[in-house]
This record gives structure tokens, sequence and C-alpha cells, in this order.
């Protein structure tokens, strides 16, 4: 089985500040780490790998220095790693970005492509299922846990207060919560022979084939973000003591009648 892992590298959200001019992110000095459901996702390979055998690929679309994302990858007992980077591909949103990882992942080859549920700096929740949709594969989302009877993929998914189990064939996708499995740790000969290992790099040309220059980039991207901010403190409200309940009633419903709620 080729399993495919597709991992995007995120700034550690316990770090990150905005500019409160900009509204943008401040980037500087914020450590980036492997986005927590991917990391599952690249251990839930790993298990399936160990039980049927087979291959397992990471892909990060990124800048250059999400090679270190894929070394950790790679230290973690994956077998090879491809980054897709090129100027064509800055300023993609989720449609844009699964453009360009469907048309690596035609080159690569697949059996089983597994992405986290969402990033965490974005929380879109969209590029996996926009991937499989581009493909043209069934897909599954929500995955709290997999595993493989036959040719067929057996998925427990999560869905409000119960979860589905789902039987599905390959070729396909599952998105993986963060829940799927706890990530092992990198063995020092892992992060040796990551080191060791060629991170395969895609650029524009080496997808143009399957690419519209249209449909990726900045200039391809039907959405795009608007402003970020954070979430602004509250001033302190009213505190009232010493009333009566009949009397907390009726400053509650006042209260709600000067705002327009009841």
């Amino acid at each position: 089985m080729k399993i495919v892992v597709c991992i995007k590298q995120v700034p550690d959200t316990n770090e990150v500040k905005l500019d409160p001019v900009t509204n943008t992110l401040i980037r500087d000095g914020v450590p980036s780490i492997i986005n927590h459901d991917d990391k599952s996702g690249i251990e839930a390979a790993l298990r399936l790998r160990e039980k049927v055998g087979g291959t397992v690929t990471v892909v990060c679309m990124g800048p250059p220095q999400a090679d270190v994302a894929l070394r950790e990858a790679l230290a973690m007992g994956c077998d090879e790693a491809f980054l897709l980077s090129s100027r064509e591909f800055g300023g993609s949103d989720t449609y844009a970005t699964a453009t360009v990882i469907s048309a690596a992942l035609k080159k690569i080859g697949f059996d089983l492509i597994i992405t986290g549920r969402q990033a965490i700096d974005g929380d879109t929740a969209q590029v996996g299922p926009q991937i499989a949709e581009i493909l043209k594969i069934p897909q599954v989302s929500y995955a709290e846990n997999v595993d493989v009877e036959g040719d067929k993929i057996i998925v427990k998914r999560q869905f409000e207060d119960r979860y589905h189990i789902i039987e599905i064939k390959t070729p396909c996708l599952i998105t993986a919560l963060t829940e799927l499995a706890e990530p092992r740790y990198m063995s020092v000969r892992g992060i040796i022979e990551a080191y060791e290992k060629e991170v395969k790099v895609y650029n524009f040309d080496d997808l143009k084939d399957s690419l519209n220059p249209a449909h990726i980039g900045l200039k391809g991207s039907p959405t795009n973000v608007y402003r970020s901010f954070t979430k602004q403190a509250k001033g302190q409200g009213t505190l009232y003591t010493d009333i009566s309940a009949d009397e907390a009633v009726r400053v509650i419903i006042e209260k709600l009648e000067e705002r327009h709620i009841i």
C-alpha cells in the first residue's frame, strides 16, 4: 500500500501574536511546528504500514523552510518526502492549495491519502476534502480510528454525539483528528537518517502539465483573508449584590429588553 500524508508547517499558536496596526501575524521569532492533526495522520500511516506493509510518503506545500517539518516526518519513520515550493504557489487559498497538492499527488501516486482535519492557523477543514474532489476519489473526514481489512479501509468517523463505521476501498482519502493516534517520538537514529535522505522539491515547472496558472497562487484564489484580529478584552460588567431572586430576574429582563433580545 502506498500511503501519502499531506502535512502543513504552521506557527506554534501558543507563541503567535498579531500586529495591532496591520492585523497580520507576527512570525518573527515564532517557532514552526507540524500541524497537530497532520502529525497524528503521520502516526496512523506508519501504523498501517507496520500492519500491511508498503510505504509512507509525506508531502508539504510551503516555503523552503518547510524542509524542517518534512525532516521531522522522515525522522518519525516516513520513507520519502516531497516539498511543493514555488513563487507561483504563494498566496494560495484552500482551493488553490488543494489544486497544487492534487497535481503533485497525481505525479507521486497513491493508494491512501491522509490529511489532517484542519490546520491550527486557518481552521478551515477544507483542503483535504477539496483534494478528494479534485482527484475524484471517495473520502471520509473526521477519522478517529483507521484499520485495514483485506482490500478495505475501515474508518471510525466522529459525528456529533456518536460515530460512524465506514468501509471504503482504495484509492481514497481520509482526514485525521488529533485523537486518531498519539505521534511517536523521533529516535536519534531516525534524526540522523532523516538528514541523510533527499527531500524532493517540486516547483511549478515540475507540475505545470497538471496545473492551470489561473487556478493557483493569489490570483487563482477565489477567497482571501480580509482582516485578522485578536479577541478584544471586554469592559468590566455591572455587579449587583444583596438583591433578591425576584429583583435579579427583573434586572435580567430589563437588560435583555434594552438590547432587543426579548
